[in-house]
């Protein structure tokens, strides 16, 4: 297929495009270059006769209707969004222009596109969210794709009012879509300010390691490219008007998250005291979810699907891979807000 991938040198959308380009897909990478985004992190296919690159903002509805026009692509998988929790505390109104106005503007653009080129039957528009739209889970209890939408944070309340609009654009006009929400990713060119990496380059620094709250919300932890394959999985095969959650099947508290962290670097990079000893309890974040936890069983059932990297593995393969990257993450430090508290009223 020749797929337009959304917020394509971003961290989730990067994954997707070198494992498309990987599949023998062709990429056309459509991304506004904001704050997050890196085009180090698609270098790898930058050269690839079946990869080109679109600086656009998916608000922009005459670039969008260029771009379909020009690359003509059998698929859009939709990943452009703002997705810090702490920046939607302190700016929501960045979040409702581009998760809500744009995918809005993207599914209009998407649907004149495929109109035009008489509604073909093998067109698909992927719709990539989050778990955190269902809001907060007790001690138990897992999150299915029935479960009712309750997002707590502007973040996944915007992301929630996109996941509605693509239905609605599928119920109404017939747009051939698909839908997945996934678990907390983590792994390679994972952007400096999300909690994984934050522990992993303050340690290194041997700054204090910041833990919200008591440190006992739990999340389901999901390698980045096992969610990058089942997110071309779910493309290729998935029912149209469904939704698919994908999860990695590993729980993990905050501070157990931290703690190993520190253990793996302890053991790859030894500094002159562990690393635990620089966990530092700090305010919670306000309206701050307990716990997300996946059913991932309708993956697995209707399209064989299942994750294949532990969060023991993946957690080791993410530190390797910082501390053999650092002129990576040394040129992003220097990014508006990153390394600093953002998201305390």
């Amino acid at each position: 297929m020749k797929i337009l991938v959304t917020g394509g040198a971003g961290f989730i959308g990067s994954a997707v495009v070198r494992q498309a380009i990987a599949q023998g897909h062709s990429v056309v990478n459509l991304d506004a270059l904001t704050y997050a985004a890196c085009l180090d992190n698609v270098a790898t296919v930058a050269d690839h006769p079946d990869y080109a690159f679109e600086h656009a903002d998916i608000r922009d509805a005459e670039a969008l209707a260029r771009i379909f026009d020009t690359h003509q692509p059998d698929a859009v998988m939709h990943l452009a969004a703002e997705s810090h929790v702490d920046r939607s505390i302190d700016g929501p109104g960045t979040f409702i222009e581009t998760n809500i106005t744009g995918t809005y503007t993207l599914l209009q653009a998407a649907r004149t596109y495929w109109s035009a080129q008489g509604k073909p039957d093998n067109f698909r528009f992927h719709h990539v969210s989050t778990d955190e739209v269902f809001g907060s889970l007790g001690a138990t209890g897992l999150f299915t794709e029935t479960t009712p939408y309750a997002p707590n944070s502007p973040y996944s309340a915007s992301k929630a009012a996109s996941d509605h609009l693509v239905r609605a654009w599928g119920e109404t006009y017939g747009l051939p879509i698909v839908l997945s929400n996934c678990s907390n990713n983590y792994g390679p060119f994972h952007f400096p300010e999300k909690l994984v990496p934050v522990v992993i380059l303050n340690a290194l620094a041997n700054d204090p390691i910041p833990v919200y709250g008591r440190g006992d919300n739990v999340r389901d932890w999901l390698y980045v490219e096992d969610h990058a394959d089942a997110l071309l999985c779910v493309l290729r095969r998935g029912a149209l008007g469904r939704s698919y959650n994908i999860g990695g099947h590993n729980e993990l508290s905050n501070l157990e998250l931290v703690r190993t962290l520190c253990a793996l670097l302890d053991e790859m990079q030894p500094g002159s005291v562990p690393y635990a000893d620089l966990i530092t309890f700090v305010q919670d974040r306000p309206g701050h979810d307990q716990r997300y936890a996946i059913d991932a069983s309708r993956i697995q059932d209707e399209l064989g699907w299942t994750p294949s990297v532990t969060v023991e593995e993946g957690l080791r393969r993410t530190v390797r891979w910082y501390l053999d990257n650092q002129s990576w993450w040394q040129a992003l430090q220097a990014r508006d807000g990153v390394g600093k508290r953002l998201g305390a009223l």
